[in-house]
């Protein structure tokens, strides 16, 4: 069901004329735009970072072993998935992973900023992308599952993102999640990405229970290596450095696939049922209650 975001009116059909006032979304770049001002610049993201993602995800291990885990996610817990709607979906680099996995999902993605839309578009084949922003969702129990990814730390509200998602699922659908984690890590990384927090993994689980969701799994992932990272962070937050904040992403080939080994790994113990307490980031996966669908809780730490 769709939502004029002027008026608030549900209404269905092929259309989005909203059939009370009237009200229809306009065409940015060959998307449909749903947000009514654009954001400042460096709210939420600063544009000129979606050329540089752009270039390095698929040479990066984080990303590509992000992708792994979140196919595993959508695999394990959402077989009989049918639709699939990434909040915040960048360049396109997750739904590309999920496109080439999963045939038969009818992709959806949305990004405020027209930057990112417009190298998503180039990488994506199948999916419908709209501009959006994540605190108002012009959906209302439309699609199985939904995700965001490393995106909730970039908004203030982000418990309204959490309800809104929640409204645009359907009942007995999902969301799975990935935030970074720890804010004892807060670096300056953190701060040149526009993040306004790292989490704690009991005021994540708080949020997305008040949304209105039940926790499926939770666990830290980025685990194994993460000694390593706290070293990184510890290291460039020493005064006087010259600071690359994509450095992370160009360790060159060898380092790069030794550490996606050892995440590969620690998916495989992961799937095995174990949850890591600690790590750069967590993934939770969670459920909307309804359709007499009961809830399985499989693991949470």
């Amino acid at each position: 069901m769709k939502v004029c975001i002027a008026c608030g009116t549900r209404f269905d059909g092929s259309g989005w004329q909203c059939p009370l006032c009237h009200f229809s979304p306009k065409s940015v770049g060959g998307c449909l735009s749903f947000i009514n001002e654009i954001p400042d610049r460096g709210e939420f993201y600063r544009p000129e970072y979606f050329k540089q993602l752009y270039a390095l995800e698929a040479s990066s291990f984080w990303f590509r072993s992000r992708n792994s885990l979140i196919n595993w996610a959508l695999r394990r817990f959402f077989p009989e998935a049918r639709s699939f709607f990434e909040i915040g979906c960048g360049t396109g680099f997750v739904l590309s992973g999920i496109e080439s996995k999963f045939h038969n999902l009818s992709l959806y993605g949305s990004e405020i900023h027209e930057a990112g839309l417009f190298y998503a578009s180039r990488r994506l084949r199948n999916a419908q992308l709209f501009q959006m922003d994540g605190r108002l969702i012009p959906f209302e129990d439309e699609f199985d599952v939904m995700g965001a990814f490393d995106v909730l730390e970039h908004v203030r509200e982000d418990e309204r993102v959490l309800m809104q998602i929640c409204q645009a699922v359907v009942p007995g659908g999902g969301m799975i999640l990935t935030v970074p984690q720890h804010p004892f890590l807060w670096s300056r990384l953190d701060d040149l990405a526009c993040h306004v927090r790292r989490y704690c993994a009991g005021d994540l689980r708080a949020r997305v229970r008040h949304a209105g969701f039940e926790i499926v799994r939770m666990t830290s992932f980025v685990s194994i290596i993460f000694p390593l990272m706290l070293l990184s962070r510890l290291f460039k937050n020493r005064p006087g450095r010259n600071f690359d904040p994509v450095a992370e992403l160009k360790l060159g080939h060898p380092l790069d696939l030794v550490l996606e080994k050892a995440l590969d790994l620690e998916r495989a113990l992961i799937n095995c049922g174990i949850s890591f307490p600690a790590g750069g980031s967590l993934l939770l996966i969670a459920r909307k209650p309804g359709s007499g669908r009961k809830t399985y809780i499989e693991d949470t730490f």
